[in-house]
């Protein structure tokens, strides 16, 4: 078992990883029930010193570059969507806010970033770098923030407790300063929403955002980076041996800076402070790449920044899903897409000697790496800065986080294997034990030739679409994890991109219908009825020709209030020359999908055109059905969905 801590007395840290790994304060032990009766093994594995970091990093590294650097002409790093779903917040939070509903997230308790959220009685949102704020009583903007230069466009998400934001952006213009700043850099903004909005501190760390989760009101934020090595140039008509042997020689020569990732700090004054993460703050799995580094900041929003500022830990590994949990916070990383396997002739001589020392490395043809995901999980049942618990690795490739679920003790993953032209694709749920990764049982053999396009796990139960020409609904028995099972199977056309369930026995949908050939003809939503896990039925369909919705990515974008059936999926109409944007209103009983009717957004101008702009979320507030689009937020009757007010952004 491996783990990260400050640095302190080492029986003090191995007391409190045990812990960490076998207990958990406030919750239920991700180790299970019996974890006390089965020894657990725990070994530190965070790096002793800066030394021992720059020797072990080096070599990993090297080991892993190629011709062409870290991942090479011929290799795509493929990331999969991570914001995903909740249920709908059923009762007011205070005497006198009114019933409204919360981000559809994974989780219940944990909270994702969006582009909105509310408390019931104001709506926060942020969009074309500019936060604002909405009364829901007034239904009036009170107040706007400016984030980024004028001249910039910086998409973000908020995370919202009390009242403060955090503002996540990932690219764009620098904030708080004039100056116009490279695309793709991350910032995030700690925003006091009292009164009128201000800027109480910038967090800018190096590399890029992967995800974040909000436990309470405090937020872990997962960034990756790689090593800043400057590779020397090789003549023109260098063989790939020589290129490679010349970056070898690059990276067993960095100093240990090019790994440690540094973050800027801004307080509500301007004055900015630089830290780097330190060396004993870095783990390790047993195997890694030295290729990647992924580090952890923590920010209380209740605190704001300390003086520990993101108080940040890393890992020597590498990741693009997140998933959380009250207890834990996993990284997973899906396998790269490789290319045609690159010809180096056996017996070709290298083309640089070594340097003194350095063993003559084999001369070799290059081999695809194995098609696994990496999980890392980290224990977030403590105050401060997460404890690194365990890595393990499954075979295959992850849709998104609802392929990862924990659930009394265990995770479940699902994955698709053979979908880099591997071999035919074939998918399975792997059960891992919690505490320290390790495979507890398995089920395969899912979709063969398919892939897998949405997983659902709901308790001891598991439901996995898989689609090439028709859809098969697969249920899963997960009550055993030394043996899980299908115990029912539907094949129907098209597919669901998206699962979210709806009471007892009853699960939605969000898809397209396809011909019998495989080919989309437009969105389905889709009711289920799998209370006969070995009989699952759709009880209803609606179809929507040329058609479809954010939702079918984005779980964010689909609401359902369970309290009336309400559900509303974004929608865009096209062919013959047309498109149309707005969002479908549902009522989904334990029978039939009904169609209540189309919401729509005024036309907007941009230049010379007009056009109708996308609804991209929807809320419900009290009596009000609330849509927001880059133009502005519309309340309807969530009834009768009549008008009753649109209140535009400007510009």
């Amino acid at each position: 078992m491996k783990t990260l801590m400050r640095t302190a007395v080492a029986a003090a840290l191995l007391a409190t990883a045990t812990a960490a790994c076998t207990s958990s304060a406030g919750g239920s032990d991700p180790a299970g029930p019996d974890a006390g009766q089965r020894p657990v093994a725990v070994r530190l594995v965070a790096y002793r010193g800066c030394d021992e970091m720059l020797t072990g990093l080096r070599e990993h590294a090297a080991e892993n570059v190629g011709p062409w650097g870290f991942g090479g002409h011929n290799v795509l790093q493929m990331r999969s969507d991570t914001a995903m779903a909740t249920e709908s917040d059923a009762a007011a939070k205070s005497t006198g806010t009114p019933e409204h509903s919360t981000t559809n997230t994974h989780e219940a308790g944990v909270d994702e970033p969006d582009l909105v959220k509310t408390d019931g009685r104001r709506v926060v949102t942020v969009g074309g770098g500019t936060l604002r704020v909405i009364d829901v009583a007034t239904r009036k903007v009170t107040a706007t923030l400016k984030l980024t230069d004028e001249q910039t466009y910086a998409p973000a998400d908020l995370l919202v407790s009390g009242d403060r934001a955090l503002v996540l952006m990932r690219g764009g213009g620098d904030m708080m300063v004039k100056s116009i700043a490279p695309m793709g850099e991350t910032k995030y903004v700690l925003v006091d929403l009292a009164g009128t909005p201000r800027v109480l501190g910038a967090v800018k760390p190096q590399g890029a955002h992967v995800d974040a989760r909000m436990v309470g009101s405090t937020v872990r934020l997962v960034t990756r980076s790689r090593p800043e090595i400057a590779f020397p140039e090789a003549r023109p008509d260098a063989p790939e041996a020589e290129r490679t042997k010349l970056n070898r020689a690059a990276v067993r020569k960095a100093p240990v800076e090019a790994w440690l990732p540094t973050v800027e700090i801004t307080d509500a004054s301007g004055a900015v402070s630089k830290r780097t993460v330190p060396c004993e703050r870095v783990s390790h799995p047993a195997d890694y790449t030295g290729t990647s580094l992924l580090t952890v900041h923590s920010i209380d929003l209740a605190q704001g920044l300390t003086e520990a500022g993101t108080d940040p830990i890393g890992l020597a590994a590498d990741g693009d899903t997140v998933y959380g949990t009250g207890q834990s916070l996993y990284v997973a990383s899906n396998p790269r897409w490789w290319g045609p396997e690159p010809v180096v002739l056996e017996d070709q001589a290298p083309a640089v000697e070594p340097s003194p020392g350095e063993p003559t490395p084999a001369v070799t043809k290059a081999k695809a790496p194995p098609e696994e995901t990496e999980v890392h999980r980290f224990d977030v049942t403590r105050p401060g800065a997460p404890v690194y618990a365990a890595s393990g690795k499954v075979p295959g490739r992850l849709l998104n986080q609802y392929s990862l679920s924990e659930h009394d003790g265990h995770l479940r993953v699902a994955t698709t294997t053979g979908e880099d032209g591997r071999g035919q694709s074939v998918s399975g749920v792997h059960v891992l034990r919690a505490s320290d990764l390790t495979k507890t049982g398995e089920v395969g053999g899912l979709g063969k030739g398919e892939r897998i396009y949405s997983v659902r796990f709901i308790g001891p139960v598991g439901y996995v679409v898989t689609f090439k020409q028709v859809d098969p609904l697969y249920t899963l028995d997960l009550r055993d994890p030394a043996a899980p099972k299908v115990t029912g199977e539907l094949k129907i056309t098209g597919y669901s991109a998206y699962l979210h369930p709806a009471g007892e026995g009853r699960l939605i949908g969000i898809g397209q219908e396809a011909s019998e050939k495989g080919r989309t003809l437009g969105t389905q939503v889709s009711l289920f009825d799998v209370g006969d896990p070995a009989n699952p039925r759709r009880l209803s369909q609606l179809f929507q020709k040329d058609s479809g919705s954010e939702a079918e990515w984005d779980p964010h974008a689909f609401l359902y209030w369970p309290k009336t059936g309400l559900a509303v999926v974004p929608l865009s109409t096209y062919g013959e020359g047309r498109y149309e944007a707005g969002a479908l209103a549902l009522r989904i009983d334990t029978s039939a999908v009904t169609r209540l009717g189309m919401i729509t957004h005024p036309e907007t101008r941009q230049g010379d055109t007009a056009y109708r702009p996308g609804i991209q979320r929807t809320l419900v507030i009290g009596d009000g059905l609330w849509t927001l689009s880059d133009a502005g937020v519309q309340v309807n009757d969530a009834t009768s969905l009549a008008e009753q007010a649109w209140i535009p952004f400007g510009r």
